[in-house]
């Protein structure tokens, strides 16, 4: 934020983006001056858009000074967020971020659901075998190679998923 409007001398300093667009000479206490810089116009462009200048000037003043900046902050993300989607604003990136957050979710539980069938695997095929994991035996010569490949499966059904069905493209560890 800054504050051109609260040491601006009248005529001294370029309007703010407020007054510049809505052609008004910039008044010394201009409401807009602190929040809405000359240098920024795209930014009170959005805001004048999507809410309109007279219902920001209602809502600025009616908020205490603590709080302007915060509202103009939030009536620019949302202003923004309307630009660029019409229909669901701000709502629609919120939406889409927990799109990600949901199918971020399923991956890990599936990596987490592999690491647990691995360990599962390995803990059979070490007690099938009489083999401790330091044992020399298990250091990965040819021979123990051989019989690690030769254990059974624990489940009947080895935990398979449809990755197309979750969205998650050909492989959940593809970049």
């Amino acid at each position: 934020m800054k504050e051109n409007g609260c040491s601006r001398k009248q005529g001294a300093a370029s309007p703010c983006a407020a007054c510049k667009l809505l052609r008004r000479r910039c008044a010394q206490d201009c409401v807009f001056a602190p929040y809405f810089p000359a240098d920024e116009p795209q930014k009170f462009a959005n805001v004048h858009k999507v809410f309109g200048a007279s219902n920001v000037n209602k809502m600025l003043q009616e908020l205490p000074e603590h709080q302007r900046g915060d509202a103009v902050s939030s009536m620019v993300y949302e202003a923004n967020a309307r630009v660029r989607d019409p229909v669901y604003g701000c709502v629609g990136a919120i939406s889409s971020l927990q799109q990600q957050i949901d199918v971020l979710q399923t991956q890990l539980a599936l990596a987490q659901a592999e690491v647990v069938h691995l360990r599962v695997r390995q803990t059979q095929s070490i007690s099938n075998h009489g083999l401790s994991p330091a044992s020399p035996s298990n250091s990965g010569s040819p021979s123990s190679r051989f019989i690690g490949s030769q254990s059974r499966p624990i489940f009947d059904m080895d935990m398979m998923m449809d990755h197309s069905s979750l969205g998650l493209g050909e492989s959940m560890w593809s970049c």
